[in-house]
C-alpha cells in the first residue's frame, strides 16, 4: 500500500506518516524543501518537490492507494491581513485543488482522499449542538473551511472516496495549541479568552491519527465527518483543567480586545464557540484513547514538561 500526503511535515503529519510506515505503508510526500523534510522524516519517505509542478505530483501519485492531503499555513502565526487570507486560502483551498487537477490526469487514480478541514466551518454558535449535518458559518474561517471542502469533494467526481475531516482543537506533545499556553500556565498566569463562555471541540492527536488510518481502510468512512473528542469543553473548563493538572491557578483572563489588537481579526475565531459533536464517529463505532479533556491534558503535559 501507498500513500502521497500533503503538510507530511507539520505536527500531524509527521505522527500521520510514523503511524502509517509501522503500519507498512509506503509513503510520498508533496514537500517545498527537500533538505527540511529529508531531516523530518528520514530516509524512508519518497520526496516530490512542489516546484516539479502537476506532472511531478501525478508521478508522485503513482501506484498510491490514498491521498492525505494536511497543508495549510498555521492560522495564527501572524494577524489576518487581506494579503494573510488570502495566503491561508492559496495554503488550503487552492493547493486542494492543484492535488484533485493532478488526480484527474491518472489512469489509475487512487481510491481514497482525506483531507483536513476544521470545525471553524460552523462559525461562532454558541451553546447549540453541532454535528455533521449542521450548516455552515458565515464569518472567514468558516469561508475557508467550507471552500476547502468543496475543493475536496470535487474528487469524488473521479470515482475516489472523499473524507473531509473536521479538526478540532489538536491536543499534541510536539507543538501546536498546548505548546504556546504552557509557560503562561506554568508560571500562573495562564486563564480564559474573553468571557470563557465559549466551547472548544478538541481531539488528541493519538485519536486523530488513529481516525486519519481508519479513514484510509474502511470504506464506512465518506464525507464530512467531526474529528473531535465526544465531550467539547467551555474555555473557562479547559483553562481549570489545564491549572489543574499543572498544580497552577488559572484566573488570569485575557480580554478580548487585547486578542484582538494581537491577532486582528483572528480573535474572531479564538472567541467563537463551536459545541461540535463526532456524531459520525460515534456511529462508526470509534473508540477514543482520550474522550475526556483531563486524560488527554495530562498526557500531552507530561510529554511536553
Amino acid at each position: 500500500m501507498k500513500a502521497l500526503v500533503t503538510g507530511a511535515t507539520g505536527m500531524v503529519g509527521r505522527r500521520v506518516v510514523e503511524r502509517l510506515q509501522k503500519d507498512g505503508w509506503q509513503i510520498a510526500a508533496w514537500v517545498r524543501s527537500e533538505k527540511k523534510a529529508r531531516a523530518v522524516l528520514g530516509g524512508g519517505v519518497e520526496l516530490v518537490p512542489v516546484e516539479e509542478g502537476a506532472r511531478g505530483l501525478r508521478g508522485g501519485c503513482i501506484g498510491c492507494d490514498a491521498v492525505i492531503n494536511l497543508a495549510g499555513e498555521p492560522l495564527f502565526a501572524q494577524r489576518w491581513t487581506d494579503r494573510r487570507r488570502s495566503r491561508l486560502l492559496e495554503s488550503r483551498v487552492f493547493l486542494t485543488r492543484e492535488v484533485v487537477n493532478a488526480l484527474e490526469g491518472m489512469e489509475r487514480r487512487p481510491q481514497v482522499f482525506v483531507s483536513a478541514s476544521a470545525v471553524g466551518y460552523y462559525g461562532d454558535r454558541g451553546e447549540e449542538e453541532l454535528i455533521e449535518t449542521s450548516g455552515v458559518g458565515d464569518d472567514f474561517l468558516a469561508h475557508l473551511c467550507s471552500e476547502w471542502e468543496k475543493a475536496a469533494i470535487d474528487a469524488e467526481s473521479l470515482d475516489i472516496r472523499v473524507v473531509p475531516l473536521r479538526f478540532g482543537i489538536v491536543l499534541s506533545p510536539t507543538g501546536g495549541f498546548l505548546a504556546k499556553l504552557l509557560p503562561q500556565f506554568k508560571a500562573g498566569v495562564g486563564g480564559t479568552f474573553g468571557s470563557g463562555r465559549q466551547y472548544m471541540s478538541w481531539i488528541h492527536i493519538d485519536d486523530l491519527v488513529e481516525i486519519i488510518a481508519m479513514s484510509l481502510v474502511d470504506t464506512r468512512y465518506r464525507g464530512p465527518i467531526n474529528a473531535v473528542a465526544p465531550a467539547p469543553v467551555t474555555n473557562k473548563e479547559f483553562a481549570k483543567t489545564f491549572g489543574a493538572v499543572l498544580s497552577r491557578p488559572s484566573i488570569v483572563a485575557v480580554p478580548s480586545m487585547a486578542l484582538k489588537i494581537a491577532v486582528g481579526e483572528g480573535s474572531e475565531a479564538l472567541l467563537a464557540s463551536q459545541r461540535v459533536l463526532p456524531s459520525r464517529l460515534v456511529s462508526l463505532g470509534f473508540r477514543y484513547q482520550y474522550p475526556e479533556m483531563s486524560k488527554a491534558l495530562s498526557n500531552v503535559i507530561s510529554a511536553l514538561e
